[in-house]
């Protein structure tokens, strides 16, 4: 069974840093991981992706300011966010996407087919 678990989110001032961990099991043939946000009231956003091969793909929100890198192994996707804003405020939640290749850089919620349960990350000003 395909199990993906999230953990790092917490509270912190604008400008602040945390870190999102993922780790994914159940499955081992190439896989994209990616990283989404719910905000209160808003819909699903696309944050970041890492394919197979170590290729990324970020939103344009957070360009410059997170970064998303893996295990070699493939089994745990870090998502370090820098300089985060109140904006950056939602339950954050990793997901796999299966489809065939494993080279997908997709940062559309409906690409992925498992998701973790999320995490709160909550950034004052």
């Amino acid at each position: 069974e395909v199990r993906l678990v999230e953990s790092g989110g917490g509270s912190v001032q604008s400008g602040g840093s945390l870190r999102l961990s993922c780790v994914a099991s159940g499955y081992t043939y190439s896989y994209s991981m990616g990283w989404f946000r719910q905000a209160p009231g808003k819909e699903l956003e696309g944050v970041a992706v890492i394919n197979s091969v170590g290729s990324t793909r970020f939103a344009p929100s957070v360009r410059g300011r997170f970064t998303i890198s893996q295990t070699t192994a493939k089994t745990t996707v870090w998502l370090q966010m820098n300089s985060l804003k109140p904006e950056d405020t939602a339950v954050y939640y990793c997901a796999a996407d299966l489809r065939v290749g494993g080279l997908w850089l997709s940062l559309t919620p409906a690409d992925y087919n498992y998701w973790g349960q999320g995490t709160q990350v909550t950034v004052s000003s």
